[in-house]
């Protein structure tokens, strides 16, 4: 049991972990059972980065988000009343959802689900794929058990991508698009019978059943994943894209640009704070080459919101401005450059490194990714002399990394070449010798 917790402290960020450290202790203390669930646990066991963290409740967990709200200083971004379950955003930028543990029946495919409260392997069961159904206990009498009701960690180690029931893709059939997605993503395998599930579902033309919201829901997990040319190319593969458009499979989906904008998402390294909203950023490159019209019908099919919209549309005046003080011949420090771009959206500095022309301005942003945000990881929360979480911690700390960026030593100049002396005459050479290259 130790070891799970040994690898989930060294997987995850340090404020990730001191989350999970807090919700624990808050669970305890209102007698809940409180679990570390789907997309945190699949990516700690596959290797990967973990986006946000997944709690599940034995109980009321609108009622711990609250209290994790009032104790902890985070932030309620979102609540989903029918599923019981809230989105946070804690101190330090992490993200977490808090949910109850749930059994969900559907009267009808594509319906909105029957939501009952159940115990955790209950709710394990009850999931799209089994990498998505694993659970850690972060109970005090049960810590580091890990719980596997559909041999979850079994398919994770073999790579490879299960449904758990065989009427998935029938109650909810957006989760045709969200294996496809995974595959994307995690690069496994889909095992031989959740693709013939895939496919008969698909002639039973279950993908018309999909609800506007769903595809909504979707395409913003769509605008998350960092491999959006992958993504996207697989989804043109599979015929899933004209979900959203019957202009988009063939030229009018920019694939160029897709990848281009993966290429820009793979720059942010693992572990550094960068915030990006990436929506309006996807937005922008999916509906590049749609006209008028065809760019009205998708945004209406997808239940995009109106202040969405407004956001991708404004996306390339801030990134302008952003552009004009990045060309800014003040910007004589490594700290300077540093906070400029700190302090800019994510989503307009990933707009520029697709569409700027300004050399400089993409020499900056890239010596931003590769050497700045590199080494404002070298300053550890260890090292500040200031509780973590705090407004003095995160000052200081700020402070502290700004000092070690103006203080890298710069690369030494070479080193004179040598003037070659001059040859000898011929009466005073030696015998040859043949130098080794």
């Amino acid at each position: 049991m130790g070891d799970y917790m040994f690898m989930l402290e060294n997987h995850l960020s340090a404020n990730q972990f001191r989350v999970v450290e807090r919700m624990r202790d808050l669970a305890g203390e209102a007698g809940s059972n409180i679990f570390l669930t789907g997309g945190a646990m699949r990516d700690t066991l596959a290797g990967f980065p973990v986006r946000d963290l997944d709690f599940t409740v034995e109980g009321n967990a609108l009622k711990l988000a609250k209290v994790a709200e009032k104790k902890l200083g985070a932030k309620l971004v979102s609540t989903d009343d029918h599923r019981k379950s809230a989105e946070l955003l804690f101190p330090g930028g992490t993200t977490a959802e808090i949910a109850m543990a749930r059994q969900e029946r559907y009267t009808k495919s594509g319906a909105r689900p029957q939501v009952i409260p159940a115990t955790i392997h209950e709710d394990l069961r009850c999931r799209d794929f089994t990498v998505n159904a694993v659970a850690l206990s972060l109970n005090k009498a049960s810590l580091g058990l890990p719980i596997d009701p559909t041999n979850g960690i079994g398919d994770i180690e073999r790579k490879e991508l299960r449904t758990i029931h065989n009427y998935s893709f029938y109650d909810e059939p957006v989760r045709m698009l969200r294996l496809m997605r995974f595959k994307a993503r995690l690069g496994f395998a889909i095992d031989d019978r959740t693709r013939a599930h895939f496919d008969n579902a698909r002639e039973a033309e279950m993908l018309s059943r999909i609800a506007s919201d769903a595809l909504g829901d979707e395409l913003r997990k769509m605008a998350e994943e960092p491999n959006a040319g992958d993504l996207m190319e697989a989804l043109e593969q599979e015929q899933l894209i004209d979900l959203y458009s019957p202009a988009l499979p063939g030229p009018k989906l920019n694939l160029a640009a897709f990848q281009k904008l993966q290429k820009a998402r793979q720059m942010v390294q693992s572990g550094v704070e960068f915030r990006l909203h990436p929506l309006p950023l996807f937005l922008n490159v999916l509906l590049e080459k749609l006209n008028a019209k065809e760019r009205a019908d998708l945004l209406k099919t997808a239940g995009v919101t109106k202040a969405e919209v407004n956001a991708s549309q404004k996306l390339d005046a801030v990134a302008k401005k952003l552009e004009r003080d990045l060309k800014s011949a003040k910007l004589q420090k490594a700290s300077q450059l540093y906070q400029v771009l700190m302090q800019a959206p994510g989503e307009a500095v990933l707009y520029l490194l697709l569409n700027s022309a300004q050399r400089l301005v993409l020499d900056r942003i890239k010596n931003y990714f590769q050497k700045h945000l590199p080494a404002s990881l070298e300053i550890t929360d260890e090292m500040v002399a200031a509780t973590p979480g705090t407004p003095k911690f995160q000052k200081a700390k700020e402070q502290m990394i700004l000092t070690r960026l103006d203080a890298r030593p710069k690369k030494p100049a070479p080193a004179p070449e040598a003037v070659p002396a001059p040859p000898m005459s011929s009466f005073a050479r030696g015998p040859s010798v043949r130098h080794a290259r």
